[in-house]
């Protein structure tokens, strides 16, 4: 049995993730945090029978008393780094689906990871088929060079562009090599309407409306032509099979992994 604490347990992914470990053979909930629910059993957050794990304030008071082996975090981009840094530091394997994590934040994880020997997992996306949407826009940058990309979120997600865009359009510029697009003369007559500019010129859109969990779509153009690949997360059940692969590989792993595509595809 895996032991698994989750911070941000109150979230919708959080709540998710507490259904999916109960539910899962193989891993034991140990610890359940958040600043909401405080002293609550966890199993009240998805209206199941007492689980015997009340929900606690102090990160690192619950995974040292529990003695967890890997956190799971779905918290907030402000709380996010230190989370992981607390986990590292005594010892659990952080598993991470919050977004909003800088470049730096990573190097400062994986040097970390690396001091201590600890595995840490860090997905912008959980989901298989967002998986496959990104290794299937990498391929297609090979002929497509000139990309745009629309994403759409809830409206309740605090960081714009999402972490599957900014990661979507890393592997595209990866993939197609030295390349600019775009119109150097462009005007925008409202300030951003052509979206975030990523390096070589590709554009990413941000939607954030009610009634979306999360979608993306990865728009190619070419001589009378366009391509068009899309991923549609149409409720938070299709993050979990993501988030149990990566709590059983995180065990297995030192150092930092970003993104899950590294375990699953290689």
């Amino acid at each position: 049995m895996i032991k698994v604490a989750i911070s941000g347990v109150s979230g919708r992914m959080g709540r998710e993730v507490l259904k999916t470990v109960l539910q899962t053979e193989d891993t034991e909930l140990c610890a359940a945090v958040d600043i909401q629910g405080a002293g609550q059993d966890a199993g009240l957050l998805i209206g199941s029978e007492q689980v015997g794990i009340n929900i606690a304030t102090n990160l690192k008071e619950a995974l040292t008393i529990s003695g967890a082996e890997v956190l799971v975090d779905f918290t907030g981009p402000r709380s996010v780094l230190n989370n992981v840094k607390t986990a590292l530091e005594v010892g659990a394997r952080p598993v991470v689906g919050t977004t909003g994590l800088s470049r730096e934040d990573i190097e400062a994880i994986a040097a970390l990871a690396g001091q201590k020997r600890v595995g840490c997992i860090i997905a912008p996306n959980f989901a298989i088929g967002a998986l496959l949407m990104i290794k299937f826009a990498s391929e297609a940058a090979k002929y497509f060079p000139n990309v745009e990309i629309i994403e759409k979120h809830h409206d309740q997600k605090l960081d714009a562009p999402s972490g599957t865009a900014i990661k979507t359009a890393e592997a595209v510029i990866e993939h197609r090599g030295d390349y600019e697009q775009g119109l150097a003369l462009e005007e925008e007559k409202i300030p951003c309407s052509r979206g975030g500019k990523m390096p070589g010129g590709i554009r990413i859109h941000s939607v954030r409306l009610p009634g979306f969990v999360a979608q993306q779509e990865v728009i190619f153009g070419g001589a009378g032509q366009t391509l068009t690949i899309k991923h549609d997360s149409i409720s938070r059940e299709s993050f979990m099979p993501g988030v149990i692969t990566a709590i059983r590989a995180v065990m297995r792993l030192e150092g930092v992994v970003y993104g899950l595509e590294n375990l699953i595809f290689e």
